[in-house]
């Protein structure tokens, strides 16, 4: 795991300065705080700043390159099945140099260039250098696990691990991208390949770029298919099972140390016992919690985790305080204004994992793959109850829903709209309280929400598919790399750990897409197939509990210790010249939640995290 950065002048051809690529590499030290590198060849420059892993010596140093100097490489990842690939090659007579996996990816790129990426399981964004043809080739795992952004200029292509490095070398000062600021506005995140930054994108998961003397070439090089196979109950039990030790097995690889983030859920306890399971004992185990009550705190479910097998366990606990304090570098790290405010529980977690080991697997994924998410039952009853005539509905049915309010009111404007529209990803809000936020100009702007548009392309080609497989490709293409992994990378590598997500293993998604929506959400039993799969690992309080996920108590820090944080931030002068929103709506707002007339939470957090951006980055 490390910090990746490069430029390529292929317009003007103008040379790559040193302190460029340095600035670059220096924004990106905590990714990398074991070693680095850096090349430069005229107009092209290469950085890199290493979080050793693989053969911790010297050799493994990057950029690396190829015996004859043809190519060069820096990589950000990890290629787990590096070993069988080299195996491969070597039978062969293939010769190596290193027991890096870095090695592998140039000897197969050397061999077969792009058509290798189908060989590679792991999470990675990496970019090779060719002398011989001056292009610059540049790739993302498949599910986005590691990020990539670039942004073109008039000299050519600027490429990093992290925005920062990239605005290092940016010649003027940051500019937002106004017409994102919606799409964050309706789901706390900025989806596609698109960032609030502009002029910046993300190369896409599952995406390549090629560039060259031609200019910039994109391609798609994997893509999620769902296609429902006809399995019964016990094979998707079988081939679940056995696809998740496999995928366990193989991201246990590691020189240093490695641990578990445990918070007792289902997800995180599975990789527990089946790493137990492989004869791996002394377990380091992680969690972190609140002293907010139950609710906040899922240290008994991991503690009784911890000690069915043995773990050696270890509990942090953030006060308001803390978090409060963290929240600028919670901006300054994450680069894109993201609303999971998980991530400073991560943030911390991270910390104390980093004073016992380098490594450490989590359960991150397994919701999108298997379907634990509560809302896919509600929007999977809606499309059910659209089956009802719509003048039955609209005349007779939703008026009957809509005296009894509350959620019930909500569901039945949902209800109205098709799945595409209805559902653009697990955190959305509803959209009159969001435009009565903005001011005329801002509403002009917009025009109503911006999501169904640019989401909508993820549903393209799924119109004969299952509603909860519809979800789970938008889910898996938008909310999981544009959210979660974002959150998962930048919180982990904040701390210089390497987080490892077996659940995001290729093989294990694609099976995901295969199973027959039936046995995804069972009755209103999610993640039914996963839950069977582990009955015989763990016990049900465990299985079948209510979903926490290492929850944040914003709501009540907002009404006791971060209120005026809270009423100073968002009444600012400098909040409220940015003209996004009517101050009056904002001080309305936290008036509300302060007093305990409505639970503002959620929009709350979200503007403060975007005016914590703005101060970070844009100021």
């Amino acid at each position: 795991m490390c910090g990746i950065a490069g430029i390529y002048n292929f317009r003007s051809g103008k040379p790559v300065a040193p302190s460029e690529l340095r600035s670059m590499g220096g924004c990106l030290a905590h990714r990398g705080p074991d070693d680095e590198g850096y090349y430069e060849e005229g107009p092209l420059g290469l950085a890199h700043k290493r979080l050793t892993i693989l053969d911790t010596s010297r050799r493994g140093r990057q950029p690396m390159f190829t015996e004859d100097g043809q190519l060069a490489i820096t990589f950000n990842g990890e290629v787990y099945n590096f070993l069988e690939l080299r195996a491969d090659l070597e039978a062969q007579g293939h010769v190596f140099q290193t027991q890096t996996d870095t090695e592998v990816i140039l000897r197969l790129f050397q061999l077969e260039g792009e058509a290798m990426l189908a060989k590679l399981n792991g999470m990675f964004a990496f970019a090779i250098w060719d002398r011989r043809s001056r292009s610059l080739f540049i790739a993302r795992d498949r599910l986005g696990i590691k990020p990539l952004y670039y942004t073109l200029s008039p000299d050519g292509l600027v490429f990093a691990s992290e925005v920062k490095a990239l605005l290092a070398v940016s010649p003027g000062r940051p500019r937002v991208n106004v017409e994102m600021l919606d799409a964050y506005m309706s789901v706390g995140y900025v989806p596609t390949e698109r960032t609030l930054f502009a002029g910046i994108e993300k190369l896409q998961p599952g995406w390549c770029l090629r560039a060259d003397a031609d200019g910039i070439h994109l391609r798609q090089y994997w893509d999620l298919r769902p296609e429902t196979e006809e399995m019964d109950e016990a094979e998707c039990v079988r081939r679940s099972l056995d696809l998740l030790r496999d995928s366990v097995r193989l991201q246990l690889r590691s020189d240093v140390p490695l641990g578990v983030f445990l918070s007792g859920g289902v997800d995180s306890s599975a990789v527990v016992a089946l790493m137990h399971e492989m004869g791996i004992r002394d377990i380091k185990t992680f969690t972190v919690a609140y002293d907010f009550g139950p609710e906040f705190d899922e240290t008994r479910w991991a503690r009784q985790v911890a000690g069915k097998f043995h773990t050696d366990h270890h509990e942090v606990f953030v006060t308001p305080q803390e978090f409060r304090d963290f929240i600028p570098s919670l901006a300054w790290h994450m680069d894109e204004p993201v609303t999971e405010s998980a991530a400073i529980s991560l943030y911390f977690v991270s910390r104390l994992a980093r004073e016992h080991v380098v490594v450490v697997l989590s359960g991150e994924g397994s919701d999108e793959v298997f379907g634990g998410y509560p809302i896919y039952k509600y929007m999977r009853e809606l499309e059910r109850y659209r089956y009802l005539p719509a003048p039955l509905r609209q005349r007779l049915v939703n008026p009957m829903l809509d005296r009894l309010g509350g959620k019930w009111k909500k569901y039945t404007e949902l209800s109205n709209l098709p799945l595409p529209r209805r559902y653009t990803g697990v955190s959305f809000y509803e959209t009159p309280l969001k435009e009565s936020l903005y001011r005329p100009e801002m509403r002009s702007l917009f025009n109503g929400s911006a999501m169904p548009g640019l989401v909508g392309r993820y549903y393209e080609g799924t119109e004969d598919l299952d509603p909860l497989l519809r979800m789970m490709v938008l889910d898996v293409k938008s909310w999981l790399p544009d959210d979660l992994l974002i959150k998962a990378d930048k919180m982990t590598m904040a701390t210089s750990v390497e987080l490892r997500v077996p659940f995001l293993d290729h093989r294990v998604v694609e099976l995901g897409g295969r199973i027959p929506p039936r046995f995804r959400v069972k009755g209103w039993e999610t993640k039914h197939i996963l839950k069977k799969a582990l009955e015989a690992y763990l016990p049900k309080e465990i299985l079948y509990r209510g979903k926490m996920g290492f929850p944040t108590p914003l709501a009540r820090m907002f009404q006791g210790e971060l209120k005026g944080y809270v009423e100073e931030v968002l009444g600012s002068d400098r909040f409220l010249d940015r003209g996004y929103f009517r101050p009056e709506a904002v001080r309305g707002l936290v008036a509300g939640h302060a007093a305990g007339e409505r639970d503002h939470h959620r929009v709350l957090w979200q503007l403060l995290v975007l005016e914590e951006w703005h101060r970070a980055f844009i100021d």
